[in-house]
């Protein structure tokens, strides 16, 4: 019947020791990036001009288990194991047969997830004697993990904000300053794309994927600079499966087993880090677990884009990787979940979605704030604007289980806390946020651009 405890902790010493590679137990690998200019499989030649070594390994190891560095661990040690809640709270509020537990990223210093590849990535970057590392953020979560990371490890850190969020959320801005992180909003006058993306739009909200390009340019223009992705690539979901690998253990103490796993889905690393071991119990032991990715209506990319190689970037700077895509010109509608506003999706959260491995729905906006705020009255915590997507499809899946009069046990990441998104709410409760579903004229502009191979 599962425990009635309302948290779930493990010691230190259960910190996990080693990532899962969901690659390792896939029974069709994933289609490899390719080089734009010939159309052949990319070799690691081609990214090591922007990512350290030891990284691109692990992007590409066929290996179950990577271990974890002994100094990766002892900075996890900080905020790790992250908790699991039971929430009894919104099941009584919900009156449902349903079993809610939810895994708490929020508790990390930066009040997200993303600390747990930043810490990894900024490892990695100083043991091959990086100096200074540039990188993008939409809604400044990844951002300010990685000038954490940074400045633990002694590294410089330049940060391309997508404009919409830099103006929206100033604090984010704030909390990257505070750790020593230069800021600056994209498009900006720093590089040549941002300039003219700026000459063309000069009032352009700024897209992931441009921002993207611009850390991408900084990086090659230096001989001291290597880029940093917070999502979307094989070794950013490897360091994030340490909150599914904790899951499974406490899910155990709560003598529970999810019938269905759920995690907002941007560029796929909250969904992958809490899904992905137990998508291996799927395919592997056969356990009959749903894995459900939860996107905006606004930038529906696994619902209603079409799998095919694409850039990961606006100005396709990238290796071409088959993921479900927007088009690497899609400029997102400026919704407040401004990490959820990436035109693609990570190819292995792609490939799994393809092969039905995993699922995918997308929801509106207000319905994502109603939910946010149910749980906000119920469990305390108010969630991040991209969390609260999952939570608006956990309590579909518990109505749905009070509708059917079945019991269902229901796991979701709660990926970050919302306490610098006070303003989307401030909007929420103002009446000034409004449902957005991207134009379908709008997608097929931006997809008709695709690069004309593989796929």
């Amino acid at each position: 019947m599962g425990s009635t405890a309302r948290r779930i902790d493990l010691p230190c010493s259960e910190i996990p020791t080693a990532w899962y590679n969901l690659i390792a137990d896939l029974p069709v690998p994933p289609p490899p990036p390719l080089n734009p200019a010939t159309g052949e499989p990319a070799g690691p030649e081609l990214l090591m001009p922007i990512f350290p070594i030891g990284l691109l390994q692990q992007e590409m190891s066929p290996e179950r288990w990577i271990d974890i560095p002994g100094a990766v661990i002892e900075a996890y040690n900080i905020y790790r194991p992250s908790p699991l809640y039971r929430a009894t709270g919104l099941e009584k509020a919900l009156d449902t047969p349903a079993r809610i537990y939810y895994k708490y990223e929020g508790v990390s210093p930066a009040g997200s997830h993303k600390p747990n590849t930043a810490i990894a990535q900024a490892y990695f970057n100083k043991q091959e004697g990086v100096k200074r590392i540039a990188t993008e953020t939409g809604a400044g979560q990844w951002g300010s993990a990685l000038s954490w990371a940074c400045g633990m490890f002694g590294i410089e850190c330049m940060v391309y904000m997508v404009r919409v969020s830099y103006d929206q959320k100033p604090f984010r801005r704030s909390m990257m300053q505070t750790w020593g992180a230069d800021v600056v909003p994209s498009p900006s006058e720093l590089t040549s794309f941002g300039r003219k993306m700026l000459a063309e739009h000069p009032d352009s909200p700024g897209s992931l994927g441009i921002a993207i390009s611009e850390a991408l340019e900084d990086t090659v223009s230096r001989e001291d600079t290597k880029y940093s992705l917070g999502s979307v690539l094989n070794h950013v979901l490897l360091h994030q499966t340490v909150i599914g690998l904790e899951a499974q253990k406490q899910m155990a103490l709560a003598g529970d087993y999810p019938d269905v796993v759920i995690g907002c889905h941007g560029g796929g690393s909250n969904f992958a880090g809490i899904s992905f071991p137990f998508v291996r119990d799927k395919i592997v032991d056969k356990k009959p677990v749903r894995a459900l990715a939860v996107e905006p209506t606004a930038c529906p990319t696994l619902t209603k884009g079409p799998l095919a190689y694409d850039f990961g970037d606006t100005a396709r700077m990238t290796p071409l990787l088959q993921m479900y895509t927007l088009g690497s010109g899609f400029i997102p509608a400026g919704i407040h979940a401004g990490g959820l506003r990436y035109h693609g999706a990570a190819p292995l959260v792609s490939h799994c979605v393809s092969n039905g491995f995993c699922e995918a729905i997308a929801v509106p906006q207000l319905e994502t704030f109603e939910a946010a705020v149910t749980f906000a009255r119920t469990e305390g915590f108010i969630p991040a604007p991209e969390s609260a997507h999952a939570i608006c499809a956990v309590i579909r899946e518990a109505k749905a289980a009070t509708e059917a009069g079945r019991e269902k046990v229901i796991l979701f990441n709660l990926s970050g806390h919302g306490h610098f998104d006070m303003a989307a709410y401030d909007a929420y409760f103002a009446g000034k946020l409004v449902d957005y579903e991207h134009p379908a004229e709008a997608i097929e502009r931006s997809l008709s651009e695709l690069p004309k191979v593989g796929g």
